[in-house]
């Protein structure tokens, strides 16, 4: 609460803003509360030279929500803390040991002088506030003439073509030091630290016009360069030197941006800020861009924000005690946080007039910070919860699955991303075929290279890109692939071959080929853009192609048709069972593994998911992912128990039925996860002796199970959702689906920046009302050149028939 200030509760120690105390005195009965008020004071020049504190319109602010520039030189703070006790709202300031027992006393000391939940996340994350290098202002750069070509560099001393560090002394390319995630070198530059003393280097590879990674050798330490582009400019590099003019080009551009960083950005053009309603910015908080992109992508859908703003008032009064930890407070907040347009107002007359006489621009930082949402969002993953650069395709699904798990009221609005997948499988030798469906919230796209319309461009550009790598000359400009959209449609629909596919019919292994149909069509659609593949040294790689992707799509032919005359199912045999007699003998089906990683889940997990679900397929294990994803143990590398030895949970899992004839619950946990009602799942692996796959086909082949009720059941059921408070109104068996025709229109799409997931930015593109917005963190403006040709992932909107 801005105005009001935030009240901790002394038995709790929640915090409430003025609107909610009232209610959690009358719920809770806790009637003493410590008040915290933060005046923002901005300063004023003296009479000496000095500054004088100026109260900025008396306005109250925390640092908890909003997310603006308040830790600059031109603001102080001044706090203010009473004790306050209800329901007579009798005031005590703040320190006062007259007047205070003892312990009372002790507890207001420890809350003051305590970090918030914002601070310690932020003193507890991988990335600290990096300071300004003391060897930036003096730093000596040698007159030797070296030129730094944008691209296609390699150490001086050892010929490695990877972490590389430009040394700006004078100007020498070398290899960084070996680090724990498999990247590195072999330690040259800091080697020619040593010899020569010359203490700063910048990476190559993450100079853009926002910055660079610079390095300290002699400080051993990440720091800052407020130099940087005059140092960079020394070596040739103009990269953050680029002036604008006032058409929105540079006096220097000759022929358009071809960068990714630059167009996607859409940099080097005007933009024009917006404000208001559904156009407020989100902080970044270290590499969390992609869940910025996503967030804006889900709350511009009309459902989301029904089922989450729309019902704000019910789910703060169903929220718990500590609404820190409940999934749909959270949501909510965020929502109306994106929606209200509390946090994107223009900055006032007066403000632009004072900014003009200084002649100074401060931008308007407006926006949330959305801390508490990613702490609790990302509580026990391991790789959300980390500072590092995420995969938005992966983090949408866990999303997803934190919306399935969380039910508000009687609409589930995951429920306009998910459609049924017909797959037909089809024995090569014998000719028979099996039908079987699954759920899915995200069609996703291979990159038909060979497609490519532009191919004798490519090759020369190859050719001479060689010719200057090794002649050392600068690179010519990049030339990106053109693939038409139509090839990516194709090459989806085309069969597949199926790994290790066993026939029932033959009783053996044989030659199999898959081919893949929507069974349903989604009122939502999400395509991905399958742009991240694995080398043959498995290291992550990016295509960077350009790909028209259309306004309006029509997938209707790819709808499925169901078991066509004149052919014959495969038998509905599972295969035998082959115990080994040493376990850690068993084979891992890597093109599974493989098929997983290329979505972005880290390389041990998929190994663990494919191992457990005994290499049924990438889709079974798809599944097994996406029921583990929250275990700390997610990430960690598979072990493989001694033959005798207790299994670990996802193996036990999956291991034979309890004393209790109870199925698995981590297989019940599977088939929840696509959709499914707890008691239809457990009555399908019942009636298939826990054979996960045989089980989603029992389901499938029976629309009208019989009801079965186990009060045990229901009671735990209960206890699972406790914490959601809002319950879900119970309906039909079976995965909810919102059918429809298969004709859409764009309204989004998310665009990354960078040569793997792990790196990078995330930029998100929506249009509304009429026109397109682009969303980079904090910066909201209208677009004048959406990049709908580079995009990740795209988000399309039924039209109606």
């Amino acid at each position: 609460d801005a105005e009001g200030g935030l009240y901790v509760c002394m038995n709790t120690f929640l915090g409430f803003g003025r609107e909610h105390i009232e209610r959690h005195y009358r719920k809770t009965g806790q009637c003493v509360y410590l008040h915290l008020k933060r005046h923002v004071i901005e300063k004023v020049p003296g009479a000496s030279g000095g500054a004088l504190p100026k109260r900025r319109n008396a306005k109250l602010f925390l640092d908890l929500e909003i997310s603006s520039d308040l830790n600059s030189d031109d603001f102080d703070y001044e706090d203010e803390a009473k004790l306050v006790i209800f329901p007579d709202h009798y005031e005590i300031s703040l320190p006062n040991i007259e007047e205070l027992p003892a312990l009372v006393t002790i507890a207001c000391d420890a809350l003051l002088s305590a970090k918030s939940p914002y601070r310690k996340q932020e003193s507890d994350s991988w990335e600290e506030e990096l300071q300004a290098s003391k060897h930036a202002k003096t730093l000596v750069q040698l007159d030797n003439g070296v030129r730094i070509p944008p691209s296609g560099w390699k150490c001086s001393k050892c010929d490695l073509r990877e972490n590389l560090w430009l040394n700006l002394t004078d100007g020498s390319v070398l290899c960084g030091k070996w680090f724990f995630d498999g990247s590195g070198g072999n330690g040259h530059a800091m080697e020619h630290y040593k010899e020569t003393g010359y203490p700063l280097a910048v990476k190559l590879g993450t100079i853009t016009p926002d910055g660079a990674d610079v390095y300290s050798f002699d400080e051993e330490e990440p720091v800052l360069d407020p130099h940087i582009a005059k140092h960079l400019a020394h070596f040739g590099i103009d990269m953050l030197q680029m002036q604008v003019t006032e058409n929105g080009l540079r006096d220097n551009d000759i022929k358009p941006r071809v960068s990714e960083w630059e167009v996607i950005q859409e940099a080097g053009v005007k933009l024009k800020p917006m404000y208001g309603p559904g156009y407020t910015g989100m902080k970044n908080l270290g590499n969390s861009c992609y869940l910025n992109a996503v967030m804006q992508a889900i709350f511009s859908i009309p459902e989301f924000q029904r089922a989450y703003v729309g019902n704000l008032p019910r789910i703060f009064d169903y929220s718990p005690l500590d609404p820190t930890q409940d999934f749909n407070t959270q949501m909510a907040k965020l929502g109306h946080g994106l929606l209200s347009g509390q946090y994107s107002k223009p900055p006032m007359k007066s403000e632009l007039i004072e900014q003009v006489m200084k002649e100074e621009h401060k931008p308007q930082h407006n926006g949330i910070s959305p801390r508490m949402f990613k702490a609790f969002i990302s509580k026990g993953h391991p790789e959300f919860s980390s500072n590092r650069q995420q995969d938005a395709q992966e983090f949408f699904l866990h999303l997803i699955n934190l919306v399935e798990r969380n039910p508000v009221g009687s609409e589930n609005p995951s429920d306009v991303f998910r459609f049924l997948v017909e797959e037909r499988t089809q024995c090569c030798q014998s000719r028979k075929v099996r039908y079987t469906e699954r759920v899915d919230y995200i069609m996703q796209l291979p990159v038909a290279m060979e497609a490519a319309t532009n191919k004798d461009e490519l090759i020369a550009y190859e050719l001479k890109r060689r010719e200057a790598e090794a002649a050392r000359r600068p690179l010519p400009e990049l030339v990106r692939a053109k693939i038409p959209f139509s090839a990516c449609l194709q090459a989806f629909s085309e069969p597949s071959n199926v790994e290790d596919f066993w026939s029932s019919a033959l009783q053996a292994k044989s030659a199999g080929v898959k081919t893949s149909r929507f069974a349903s069509f989604p009122e939502y659609l999400v395509v991905q853009i399958k742009k991240f593949t694995f080398g043959l040294d498995w290291i992550p790689k990016k295509l960077d192609v350009s790909i028209d992707m259309p306004d309006f799509l029509d997938i209707s032919h790819l709808r499925a048709r169901g078991l066509q005359p004149g052919e014959e199912e495969l038998p509905d045999i599972a295969p035998p069972i082959v115990i080994p007699d040493d376990p850690k003998a068993l084979d891992i089906d890597e093109s599974s593994v493989m098929q997983l990683a290329e979505m972005g889940f880290p390389l041990e997990a998929c190994r663990k998911a494919v191992y457990y679900t005994g290499n049924l397929g990438a889709e079974v294990a798809f599944n097994w992912i996406i029921a583990h994803m929250e275990e700390p143990d997610f990430a960690e590398p598979l072990v493989i128990p001694a033959f005798g030895e207790v299994a670990s949970s996802g193996a036990a899992a999956l291991g034979a039925m309890g004393l209790d004839n109870q199925p698995p619950e981590e297989m019940i946990a599977i088939i929840i996860s696509m959709g499914f009602q707890r008691n239809l799942a457990i009555q399908a692996l019942k009636a298939t002796n826990n054979n996960l796959e045989r089980a989603l086909e029992w389901i499938f082949s029976h629309p009208d199970p019989e009801e079965e009720s186990d009060p045990a059941l229901d009671t735990m059921d209960m206890e699972n959702n406790a914490n959601a408070n809002i319950l879900a109104e119970t309906g039909s068996e079976g995965p909810r689906i919102k059918d429809g025709p298969g004709r859409y229109e764009l309204f989004g799409f998310i665009s990354h920046m960078g040569t793997s997931t792990m790196s990078g930015h995330y930029v998100c593109h929506l249009r509304k009302e009429g026109r397109w917005v682009i969303y980079n963190d904090l910066r909201v403006c209208a677009s004048e050149r959406p990049p709908k040709d580079l995009g990740y992932i795209y988000f399309y909107h039924r039209i109606p028939s």
